[in-house]
């Protein structure tokens, strides 16, 4: 899976889109393929392609099914807190559990999707790593019950 994170530094060329949309479609497709649609050589892919990851422009990571690997629970965890409210996010982001993390603004300072194996585990996970971290206020934890939709292929506009 390849996921484009938009970076404000760097600006990339309607050729360095088209790349990352190729890759979007199939993170296994080749240099050479993606040079033959976009017109480039495979080195001159390659080379845009490590750019573009060098850069934060996008990743390319393997997107597994949490189940098959024996997490059979997930969910979002809604954090209410006091005080700095990115020292709080980089303390989470430290915790293994959690697979996603936004600050908002809202009703809710930061969302942290969790994977966990059990209903347990997630009991431990929020209140023995989550709750304790100095500045954490509140808690809510919707837990999912069915994967309806997950796509990374909003292209690179």
């Amino acid at each position: 899976m390849v996921v484009a994170r938009n970076n404000p530094r760097e600006r990339i060329d309607e050729t360095s889109k088209a790349i990352v949309e190729q890759l979007q479609a199939d993170g296994r497709r080749s240099y050479a393929a993606i040079g033959q649609a976009v017109g480039l050589s495979e080195a001159a892919v390659r080379q845009r392609v490590q750019k573009l990851v060098d850069t934060g422009v996008m990743q390319i990571v393997a997107v597994t099914d949490p189940m098959q690997l024996g997490f059979a629970r997930q969910a979002m965890v809604c954090i209410g807190v006091t005080g700095d409210v990115e020292e709080i996010a980089a303390r989470l982001s430290e915790i293994d559990e959690v697979d996603y993390l936004v600050v908002t603004a809202g009703s809710w300072d930061i969302l942290a999707e969790v994977v966990v194996e059990d209903d347990a585990h997630l009991l431990r996970l929020v209140n023995h790593h989550i709750r304790t971290i100095p500045g954490v206020t509140k808690t809510e934890s919707f837990l999912y019950l069915k994967l309806v939709k997950q796509t990374y292929n909003w292209g690179a506009r």
